[in-house]
């Protein structure tokens, strides 16, 4: 059973940092590509950054220049580096991942979500 485990929200004051993890579990797995999404109160939930298994990341235009995604193949864990937050980053951070298993293929997981609050 694979499965995705966020953590590292809190509550940060403007200007500050935070990183968030995503570690996926559930045996022998390939990952295929990770993402970190957020979804502030009454807005949908969006995209915010996305990494390959080759490497190669994308973010919004809203995070360039302030958001980092790091992987950490060795222990499947994900990191998103948040610098120069703002009180619009408030939000519920989640990330997904399409991950490949022996016996179910690949498919899509998602982790329970962490909640990122910064002050004014």
């Amino acid at each position: 059973q694979v499965q995705l485990a966020e953590s590292g929200g809190g509550l940060v004051q403007t200007g500050g940092s935070l990183r968030l993890s995503c570690v996926v579990s559930g045996g022998r797995l390939i990952i295929n590509e990770m993402r970190w999404h957020r979804q502030a109160p009454g807005r949908p939930r969006e995209s915010i950054a996305s990494l390959t298994g080759r490497g190669d990341a994308n973010y919004h235009d809203s995070i360039k220049g302030r958001f980092t995604v790091i992987r950490n193949n060795g222990e499947n864990t994900v990191y998103l580096q948040m610098n120069s937050l703002r009180p619009e980053d408030s939000a519920v951070y989640y990330c997904s991942a399409n991950v490949w298993t022996a016996t179910t293929g690949s498919n899509d997981y998602w982790g329970q979500g962490t909640q990122v609050t910064v002050s004014s």
